[in-house]
């Protein structure tokens, strides 16, 4: 049991009522086994606590608050449990492109249910046990990011080398049939899931509506790393295009037949194929912004927004740097604020994924020395402003562990890390910055906090 508490937040219910190092042991009568019980059963207003002091004496509580109100607790471990591990050994898998050295954290492969709930990750529901797949269905835990791939049980077990990942389809079957949102991710890899079979997918979690509730398609992301790795073949920007008027395709007729358009493809797709993106609207409720659907166009129609509010920021001097695929669109950005402000002066500058390999275009894996060696002696103004996706929340380091300080170091300038939001880059352009950013000289000052190896998994999106 690691629901151990850490700290208690001031002002919360069980200030001065509980005590660090006692532990949580059940909410009206339930045992909190880990943070879906506890957030679960501490929603209610009416809590009669059990808890546990270190040594060993129990007590009770009766606490009252607002519906949803948190208790206020937080614990030695995010999940009060150890972490799942994934069962799998994907043939596409990124971890398994990684080059040695890195930090053990980027070695471990999540595929845990309260993560996906908490957040946000994608799981492939092949180590859940029966008592959790009726834990999720009793606690209506909801939505469920499903890594799916296939719907092909045979060609699961390929992609997934896992035997028994075929079964995940009925579970996702059970699911939706007890009103589980899911929402879902496959992974495509030109020759394996791709064409027909890409077709039957989205006909099966078409079926599964509403509780399949999205779907992206993104492309397989391959490493220089692949050493005894099975073979797969990257996008060519003609399969990229076909792919998309093949899922842009079938989304036209389930928004026709169903309402909504459920399928979209990956920004990384259109940026291979040399295609616009889709308009504003295409995106209805922008469910997946996280998984890269839509979030260029996002940060189009909000930075416009920014800019027809704006007033005139004065004189400004900068540079953005971002991974090749995204450079041109921030390129263009850029050219519509000094279109309107011909008194800033904005570079943007792509940065060659030279870590991984020139065939990672995204920004949330660019490191650190690509950053310093690319940029040194470059014309980069008065500040430089980076995708925070490409950080450690925290911590504030790059994947190859260059600290944004160290960056900020060595490039002399201060390093302003932004969300993917218009309006942030905006204020970013304009100075004002982020509490965040890294200053030269500052010493650790902008680095620090509590561990967040969590959020590695975000990057592989």
């Amino acid at each position: 049991m690691e629901n151990i508490i850490r700290s208690i937040d001031p002002g919360s219910p069980l200030e001065h009522r509980a005590a660090v190092g006692d532990r949580l042991v059940s909410i009206n009568g339930k045992a909190i086994r880990d943070v879906l019980d506890y957030k679960f059963y501490a929603y209610d207003r009416d809590l009669h606590l059990e808890l546990q002091r270190p040594d060993g004496t129990e007590y009770r509580l009766h606490i009252r608050k607002d519906e949803g109100g948190d208790l206020g607790l937080d614990f030695e471990s995010y999940l009060m449990d150890r972490p799942r591990s994934c069962a799998n050994n994907c043939v596409f898998c990124f971890i398994d492109q990684l080059p040695k050295g890195l930090r053990p954290t980027m070695y471990f492969k999540d595929d845990d249910a309260r993560l996906s709930f908490l957040l946000g990750n994608y799981i492939t529901l092949t180590n859940l046990s029966s008592r959790e797949i009726q834990r999720i269905i009793d606690l209506h835990v909801s939505p469920v990011n499903v890594s799916v791939h296939t719907m092909n049980p045979e060609l699961r077990v390929r992609m997934l080398r896992n035997p028994r990942a075929g079964e995940s389809i009925g579970i996702m079957q059970r699911l939706a049939e007890a009103g589980i949102t899911m929402n879902c991710q496959i992974v495509c890899c030109p020759g394996w899931n791709d064409g027909e079979e890409l077709d039957y997918s989205m006909r099966e979690l078409a079926a599964l509506y509403p509780a399949v509730h999205s779907v992206s398609i993104v492309p397989v992301g391959l490493t220089r790393y692949r050493e005894n790795l099975p073979e797969l073949t990257a996008f060519t920007p003609a399969h990229a295009a076909e792919t998309i008027d093949q899922v842009t395709e079938f989304g036209d007729r389930c928004l026709d037949e169903l309402g909504s358009r459920i399928f979209w493809c990956g920004d990384e797709l259109y940026l291979q194929a040399g295609r616009e993106l889709p308009k504003d609207e295409f995106y209805e409720e922008y469910t997946q912004l996280e998984n890269g659907i839509g979030m260029l166009r996002l940060l189009e129609t909000e930075f416009q927004s920014a800019l027809k509010l704006s007033d005139d920021p004065g004189p400004q001097h900068l540079s953005i740097a971002t991974g090749t695929g995204a450079a041109p669109w921030l390129q263009m950005l850029a050219e519509r604020a000094t279109e309107r402000f011909p008194q800033l002066k904005i570079h943007v500058y792509p940065i060659v994924n030279n870590f991984f390999g020139p065939s990672i275009t995204v920004a949330g894996l660019v490191t650190g020395r690509d950053l310093m060696s690319q940029l040194r002696g470059r014309e980069l103004g008065e500040r430089l402003l980076i995708s925070r996706n490409m950080l450690r929340r925290q911590e504030l380091d790059f994947l190859d562990d260059v600290t944004l300080q160290e960056l900020s170091d060595s490039l002399d300038l201060p390093v302003v890390p932004t969300e993917s939001d218009g309006f942030e880059l905006w204020d970013a352009i304009c100075g004002i910055l982020p509490p965040d950013t890294a200053r030269p000289g500052a010493g650790n000052a902008a680095g620090g906090g509590a561990s967040s190896d969590r959020e590695e998994f975000y990057r592989y999106n």
